[in-house]
């Protein structure tokens, strides 16, 4: 199985944004705020790397057999995205409990980056799928 040029950059790009925000935070809070820095951190980057695998395979899946319904898979996986962090933010705060507002803080700012990005990318991607047409 070949991985499109799509996937490819994604996964790439989006690799190097989670290792870049990942090794930023976290030793920023480690360092420079150690009262704010809590032993979950390193969960919430690969929660966000893992969902933007899905994200992506479910886009490639959506581009090969329905690609007139994208956008509506796009809104889908964000959906989807946001009711698994709500869930994650809950089971935290019920089981960890420790450094709520920190944790909430820190993947609320994940959560931006990462939408803010893939709607860069998929921006960027219909932009060059209208001008091949």
């Amino acid at each position: 199985m070949s991985i499109s040029l799509t996937k490819k950059l994604f996964i790439t790009w989006y690799t190097l944004l989670m290792l870049a925000t990942g090794w930023t935070i976290g030793p920023v809070l480690a360092t420079w705020m150690p009262g704010h820095y809590f032993e979950w951190y390193p969960f919430i980057p690969v929660f966000f790397y893992i969902f933007g695998w899905f994200t992506i395979y479910m886009f490639e899946a959506c581009r090969q057999y329905a690609p007139q319904k994208l956008q509506l898979v796009y809104l889908g996986t964000k959906a989807i995205k946001m009711f698994f962090s709500l869930i994650v933010l809950l089971i935290y705060a019920v089981k960890v409990g420790e450094k709520k507002v920190e944790f909430f803080l820190t993947f609320f700012g994940f959560y931006l980056i990462t939408l803010v990005f893939e709607s860069w990318f998929f921006y960027r991607y219909e932009q060059v799928k209208k001008k091949e047409k």
